[in-house]
């Protein structure tokens, strides 16, 4: 048996979408318990939707199940339902539903979001989840507990909305029995068998067809193999005929390729023939020609004549070898020669350069010595000798010269290294002035961008606001006030014009009449048939009268059960048992409006309270916004105190600092001043010693040593003034920085003190107020809400009676109803057989009962849509006033709304001020520093271009002075160079070594000339020797030619003769064109017989490719299982008839079980 353990039910209805909550069912039973609206329906309805996945009843399509976003707050909720049960086979089984309600422009949007199923495996003992889709899970949890879908809609799980479907029409009741028992099956299943013997009798019309394909398909089949064994039969006659003509065939082709071989012979030998003859032709001509071109024929032997060429190439060789070393030798003769004509050219070249040098380092000589000279008088250095002079008193010279110009280079190190001092020191004044500027400048900038951002926040919630107030501007809240106020009463008049014609006791009222005249018609329809006997009445009777007993009993039970709560709802009165029903609902009608009229005022009395409330929360967050600013300006000012005053003070001292600040501020100003004046005196001082060489205070002539002296004196005092005046700057500029940023503060520290004396009192003043008119409010609410916890007390004892007094009121129905069926039955059994009426009596008091039988019917049903219009009228008003109340409540929102963004606009006006005034004071300041900026850098470059023009002085003379040094140098070197190189000695050696190799080159002209003489006779002898050769050689070559002349003609008469011997070439070409004839006769009759077993063949082949078709693949076995399939087809319908038949006529088939 399948038991639900636990179910978990988060976002439905009234259950928080935040907040699980967890049922556990127990065993044997559980009871649910709580007042209206508590959510045990609720609970009802999550277990029938886990099971069966059916909404409840009036849920809107699942909108109004979910629970509502509007009350949380949100724009979505979601919903989930957990139910742990097991199933029939004992499995522990977790089914998991969750659900979402998505708030949109216009409506709301409902989505199952998912359905899973929660097992253990029994192997792993994991959790195992399945996901499902909603239809597959409805289907899935009905057959794991075993139990139908519609036994646990109708039945386990049936909804109170649903409850009274017993007493619904016929139709939707009969449905709801075949649902539950399952009645529907015989009919199914008739339904099933009638379409499966028209489907089995479809196939048997369409197996009836594919036997009769089969059929035609196998003739054929037969058609085919017969043509096939014919046509093998035809072709093998004909191959024993192919194979007659091909014998005759090669006999013949034997025949011709003798004759072709005999004709290709007798060719080649005429080719032969042709070919020799052209050669020898030739070869005739040649040996004319060579005969022609002989200068003369030489009688002598063959032998005599290469005996002689042979000698003739000795001797021709000899004379080459001869020739072929007096041109290397003279040969040798020119390159020595060359040699020699090169050697003398390189050495007058040689000469010539070394004379040039030699002149070169005379006149170099002279110009270092008037160098010399040029510098000592022009720069004082000294007395000189005579010139020329040597190389050491020349070396003594240039070294004194390089002296000066040390003293030269150190004098204007010293000058560069006293102006970097000043031009830094003014540098880093400038620098430290700029440093300033870029803070306040970025300070300054960031204020304009933090502005910017806060008018920008601030034009974003203005129009937020305008946008709320154009929305509150839609709304008109007097309008809905009086639309809420009108509504209420049309919803009490209508509610208390359903109390007042009190339907439901009208109507059943008319019910019992009309029930009390059925018991009559049936009577009298009795009472017109023909009884045997009346031994059915008098057992009606007793069972009437045990119903009746059993129906007081229950009335007594009900009675005593309620007593007590009947008499503390009407004050110790008991009514009729008539009238019981009446009064307890007219008085549930007047609690129930009188706990209406508390709850509204309840709930309007709680808005004030909470108006209230969020006024103290503004004023207290007001009231610690002005506590917080004017602590952060305290914590600002003592911070900034602290970090610019040394020694240890308090804000209240704020007033004296900046005064004391003031004060240091100008004495640092003035110390400055006056070293700045005392600086400015030692560069001239320096000027005039160095322009007039004279002192500046006395106008006493200076020495050199003297100057000297002065100028380093003025240098170091200027240095050092220097490293004292950038102490000063630094001084003056840190105290003229400490006040202005003390000045700055000034403004805060004023702000403080306001904040402290007068906004903060006040605020806490509009604080107190508020939280008296809180206290006052919240006592109101207070007894609001204990008279409504009595009322609604009051109203749940009455409520709680209701359903007692609907069973009491059925339970009085039916005592009445058997009541007077009980003396119907009586009177008839002590009346019968005494004046029994007539059939027409009988039949016109039918009528008569019937027809008002109909007339009650038709006035039950005009109350009843009396009823049903009313309440519909009642459910629109209330809808109506639901929907007043939601605009309201969205008034407030608004107004809210508008109230947070008028004090976010006052709290931004305010940041935005502090801006513009930081912004004010930052401007102020970088007034200041720019001046500063502009003039230190003025300075700067004043003094940076007054000493970089000193200074270019100085290096242009020293840049002569060493230009000169470098000209003297270079003179020495190159005479250095010149006697180091002894190139002296080199001009005497090379004038010898010329005068030798032109005695050389003498020699070896007049050897040239002998060779040349002796070359010249060797020449000669061999083209005289080489005319006798090529004589021998033109006879050699016109004897051989005329030999091979002689053979070719042999060998032609020898290749005619041949050529006779086997016979004419036309007698073997007329027997080889007689051969060919008759092999075309042979291959003509072949190529018939071929052609013939080739169609064959292809009938054969093609008659064999369709018997290889799928539709005659099998054919005889195919029409054999498909004649078996028809014959046991027939049989299985008729058994089907069989079937149907008997089952149609089973009896009592639609009844339930």
């Amino acid at each position: 048996m399948s038991t639900v353990d636990k179910m978990l039910i988060k976002g439905i209805r009234s259950f928080d979408p935040e907040n699980k909550n967890v049922i556990t069912f127990f065993k044997p039973l559980t009871l649910i318990v709580g007042p209206n609206g508590a959510g045990k329906t609720t609970i009802i309805e999550c277990l029938k939707l886990s099971c069966t996945g059916e909404l409840p009843p009036n849920s809107r399509s699942g909108q109004s199940f979910i629970h509502d976003p509007k009350v949380a707050g949100e724009t979505e909720t979601k919903g989930q339902i957990k139910l742990r049960f097991k199933t029939a086979a004992g499995k522990d089984v977790v089914c998991i539903r969750s659900f979402q309600l998505t708030q949109k422009t216009s409506k709301m949007e409902f989505k199952a979001i998912e359905s899973v199923l929660q097992t253990i495996n029994p192997h792993t003992g994991e959790k195992v989840c399945l996901s499902y889709r909603c239809a597959d899970m409805d289907r899935e949890i009905p057959a794991l507990m075993g139990v139908s879908k519609a036994v646990l809609e109708n039945v386990i799980f049936v909804h109170q909305d649903e409850s009274n479907w017993p007493l619904q029409d016929p139709s939707t009741l009969k449905k709801k029995f075949d649902d539950i028992f399952s009645a529907t099956r015989y009919t199914k299943a008739l339904e099933v068998i009638k379409k499966l013997h028209k489907d089995q009798a479809q196939e048997i019309k369409t197996y009836k067809l594919k036997l009769e394909n089969l059929q035609t398909l196998k003739d054929a089949a037969y058609k085919l193999r017969e043509s096939i064994n014919q046509d093998q039969e035809k072709a093998e006659s004909i191959i024993t005929q192919i194979k007659d003509f091909e014998e005759n065939i090669h006999g013949v082709e034997t025949k011709i390729l003798h004759a072709e071989n005999t004709l290709k012979e007798i060719r080649k030998l005429q080719d032969q023939i042709s070919t020799s003859s052209t050669t020898r032709s030739t070869l005739f001509k040649l040996q004319q020609t060579q005969y022609a071109a002989l200068a003369e024929e030489n009688e002598d032997t063959d032998e005599e004549l290469k005996e002689w060429q042979s000698k003739f190439e000795e001797r021709i060789a000899l004379l080459q070898s001869k020739i072929g070393k007096l041109e290397r030798e003279l040969n040798d003769e020119e390159i020595k020669s060359s040699l020699l004509s090169q050697t003398i050219n390189d050495s007058l070249r040689e000469i010539g350069k070394l004379q040039a040098e030699a002149d070169a380092h005379i006149s170099l000589r002279h110009e270092r010595d008037s160098t010399i000279q040029m510098l000592f008088t022009k720069y004082n250095l000294g007395s000189l000798p005579d010139t020329p002079f040597s190389n050491e008193i020349a070396s003594n010279f240039t070294m004194r010269v390089k002296t000066k110009l040390l003293d030269l280079e150190k004098d204007l190190q010293d000058k560069k290294k006293l102006d970097n001092k000043e031009v830094s020191f003014l540098w880093e004044r400038h620098a430290t002035t700029n440093a300033r500027h870029s803070k306040i400048e970025g300070q300054k900038q960031a204020k304009i961008e933090s502005k910017t951002g806060i008018l920008k926040r601030m034009k974003e919630i203005e129009n937020e606001r305008d946008v709320a107030e154009h929305e509150l501007s839609n709304l008109n809240l007097s309008h809905l006030d009086e639309k809420e106020k009108n509504l209420q009463i049309e919803l009490e008049r209508k509610t208390h014009l359903l109390g007042e014609r009190d339907y439901d006791s009208n109507i059943n009222q008319k019910r019992t009449e009309i029930f009390s005249l059925d018991q009559k018609i049936k009577a009298l329809a009795h009472e017109r048939d023909v009884m045997a006997t009346d031994s059915d009445d008098r057992v009606r009777l007793g069972m009437r009268k045990d119903e009746l007993e059993v129906c007081k009993n229950k009335l007594k039970k009900i009675m005593g059960d309620c007593k007590d709560q009947i008499r503390c709802v009407l004050k110790g009165r008991i009514p009729s048992d008539k009238d019981l029903k009446k009064e307890i609902t007219q008085a549930f009608r007047s609690v129930a409006k009188e706990h209406d009229d508390l709850n509204s005022k309840c709930l309007e009395a709680e808005k004030e309270v909470k108006l209230v409330q969020m006024k103290i929360e503004d004023a207290e967050s007001h009231l610690s916004k002005l506590q917080k600013d004017k602590d952060a300006k305290r914590r600002f000012l003592d911070l900034k105190l602290q970090s610019l005053v040394s020694v240890a003070c308090d804000i209240e001292s704020f007033p004296d600092v900046l005064v004391e600040a003031m004060g240091k501020k100008d004495v640092q100003k003035s110390k400055y001043n006056i070293a700045d004046g005392m600086r400015q005196m030692f560069e001239p001082f320096e000027r005039v010693a160095r322009a007039h060489h004279i002192c500046p205070c006395c106008e006493r002539a200076f020495s050199p040593e003297e100057e000297d002296e002065f100028v380093k004196k003025q240098r170091v005092k200027s240095s050092s003034s220097a490293e004292h005046m950038k102490k000063l700057a630094e001084e003056s500029s840190n105290s003229e920085s400490q006040f202005h940023q003390l000045d700055k503060l000034r403004m805060v520290y004023e702000e403080s003190v306001k904040l402290g004396k007068e906004a903060i009192p006040f605020a806490e003043k509009s604080l107190n107020q508020l939280m008296e008119d809180l206290n006052e409010k919240s006592q109101a609410l207070d007894d609001l809400v204990v008279v409504l916890a009595q009322v609604k007390a009051e109203k749940d004892a009455v409520e709680g009676l209701l359903q007692p007094v609907e069973t009491f009121e059925k339970f009085l129905g039916d005592r009445k109803s058997l009541e007077e069926q009980i003396e119907d039955l009586e009177y008839k059994l002590d009346v019968r057989g005494q004046g029994v009426k007539s059939v027409e009596e009988v039949v016109l008091q039918l009528n008569a009962l019937q027809n008002k039988r109909e007339t009650l019917n038709q006035e039950v049903e005009n109350l009843r849509d009396e009823q049903r219009y009313l309440n519909l009228d009642i459910s629109n008003l209330q809808t109506r006033w639901h929907s007043v109340r939601e605009e309201k409540l969205k008034a407030t929102n608004i107004l809210n709304k508008i109230r947070k963004t008028e004090e976010e606009l006052v709290r931004l006006a305010e940041e935005n001020e502090q801006l513009d005034l930081d912004e004010k004071h930052l401007a102020e300041d970088l007034v200041s520093v720019v001046k500063e900026k502009d003039t230190s850098l003025l300075e700067y470059n004043e003094l940076k271009s007054r000493l970089e023009q000193e200074y270019d002085e100085m290096a242009e003379n020293k840049r002569v002075f060493q230009q000169e040094l470098e000209k003297l140098l270079a003179l020495a070197s190159k005479i250095k160079e010149y006697q180091d190189s002894r190139k002296g000695e080199k001009l005497k050696d090379l004038q010898d070594k010329h005068s030798l190799s032109k005695s050389q080159l003498q020699k070896c002209e007049s050897m040239k000339q002998q060779i040349s003489a002796d070359l010249n006779k060797s020449k000669e002898l061999m083209r005289n020797q080489d005319h006798l050769k090529r004589n021998i050689d033109d006879n050699l070559n016109y004897r051989k030619t005329k030999a091979e002349v002689e053979e070719l003609t042999c060998e032609i008469e020898s290749l005619e003769e041949k050529v006779l011997s086997i016979g004419g070439a036309s007698a073997v070409e007329a027997d080889l064109k007689r051969h060919l004839q008759e092999k075309e006769r042979f291959l003509s009759e072949l190529n018939r017989c071929q052609g013939t077993l080739s169609v064959y063949q292809s009938n054969i082949s093609k008659n064999k490719v369709e018997l290889k078709q799928t539709q005659y693949n099998d054919i005889d076995r195919r029409y054999f299982n498909q004649l078996i399939q028809l014959k046991t087809t027939e049989m299985a319908n008729k058994d089907l008839d069989r079937y149907y038949n008997a089952l149609d006529n089973l009896p009592h088939r639609s009844s339930y079980p």
